[in-house]
């Protein structure tokens, strides 16, 4: 039998250049965010360039939209780094640095165990569930689809 496992991506509009003043407080935490989620409970993976973190990979056409996509052994364990672990002071902060979005900025999905999604893959999730909501194809921490409500899902398409 197959494991699935669950991947996000979100995205922020930076209110200004990663290198200005306005960002750099929210540069200065990256490294420490980033081990916190690499040390938690039920981290598997997360997309990183050559300086550890992923603010300079560009998956959408605007040069401030800055992309942070992970996997998880489930939708607890990311939920609990998101909202019950330091990372949550820094979520508090998002004003400071990021524009608020019209669309969602962050969908979940699931992934077979190993695979590591692409940016493409991600962001074709994260269109899909602006453009039909939520599915088991691409969902929030509000759906309760799981692997197998994906499976089925994904097997009508």
């Amino acid at each position: 039998m197959k494991t699935y496992c669950l991947a996000q991506i979100n995205i922020a509009k930076m209110l200004a250049p990663i290198d200005s003043p306005v960002m750099s407080d929210f540069v200065a935490n990256l490294d420490r965010i980033n081990r916190l989620a690499e040390e938690s409970m039920g981290f598997l993976w997360r997309l990183k360039d050559e300086d550890d973190n992923a603010t300079s990979i560009k998956v959408f056409n605007d040069e401030y939209i800055i992309v942070n996509m992970s996997v998880w052994e489930s939708k607890e364990a990311l939920f609990n780094f998101t909202y019950q672990s330091a990372h949550v002071e820094i979520f508090k902060r998002k004003k400071e640095w990021f524009h608020k979005m019209a669309d969602m900025a962050m969908a979940l999905w699931y992934v077979k165990e190993g695979h590591n999604p692409t940016p493409e893959e991600a962001k074709e999730r994260l269109v899909l569930l602006n453009k039909l909501g939520e599915t088991p194809f691409a969902f929030t921490f509000k759906s309760d689809f799981d692997s197998d409500d994906a499976l089925n899902y994904q097997s009508k398409l």
